[in-house]
């Protein structure tokens, strides 16, 4: 499966196309397939999202999975503040 992928222009978070719009959770993401680099000119164009591209990520039980250690440290949030990001929100810190 191919994931969109950039990140919000107003608050820099990492942000994955989830169909009909852009969600800051992976497990949000939908196979974009043929249509995604259509998608992320189009979203790009609309300022909707910054610096959009295409990953490779397959199925996994919660939501895509990627391989690359990149997209799975910008999945996962800053790795040097736990109080920032996506994992703030697990933690119930933001």
């Amino acid at each position: 499966m191919k994931l969109v992928t950039g990140n919000d222009l107003v608050s820099g978070d990492v942000i994955w196309w989830a169909g009909s719009g852009w969600s800051r959770h992976i497990a949000d993401a939908v196979d974009a397939g043929e249509e995604g680099e259509a998608i992320a000119a189009r979203e790009e164009a609309a300022r909707r999202v910054n610096g959009p591209y295409l990953i490779e990520a397959k199925e996994g039980p919660d939501g895509p999975i990627v391989g690359n250690a990149k997209e799975r440290i910008r999945a996962a949030g800053p790795s040097v503040r736990l109080d920032l990001g996506v994992q703030a929100e697990k933690q119930g810190v933001a």
